[in-house]
């Protein structure tokens, strides 16, 4: 299971994710400080620590490495409400609690995630 990310690690994460395609320091860098100043050894730091961690893998380019995500935003968050729901002393009460705090939009986004996984007749399939 994944730990959350950090707010710095997210926010590289972020463009990495949303470029989809192999990313250099100085990318990140630039795009970065349109909304913070940040050293670029800061953004490496990040990024060689996010490799550490299996979030990126890297290719040498010249001097230089390119880095890519190894999955995707989805895939992150799937990870982290795996691992808060298998917590639960209760999972179905915690399922419960967690609709309740869903807005309109996540819950349209949920039914139509089940429709498309089809998962109603999977659950009917193993109640028989």
């Amino acid at each position: 299971m994944p730990r959350p990310l950090g707010d710095l690690e997210d926010a590289v994460m972020t463009r990495v994710w949303e470029w989809n395609r192999p990313v250099t320091v100085r990318e990140v860098l630039e795009d970065l400080q349109k909304e913070r100043p940040i050293a670029y050894t800061t953004v490496m730091t990040v990024l060689d620590n996010l490799h550490q961690k299996g979030w990126v893998r890297r290719e040498t380019e010249g001097r230089a490495y390119r880095y890519k995500a190894v999955s995707t935003r989805a895939a992150y968050a799937a990870a982290l409400m795996n691992e808060a729901w298998s917590t639960s002393d209760n999972p179905a009460a915690a399922l419960v609690a967690f609709f309740g705090v869903m807005s309109p939009e996540q819950r349209r986004a949920l039914r139509d995630a089940l429709r498309m996984a089809q998962v109603d007749d999977q659950v009917e399939a193993w109640e028989r």
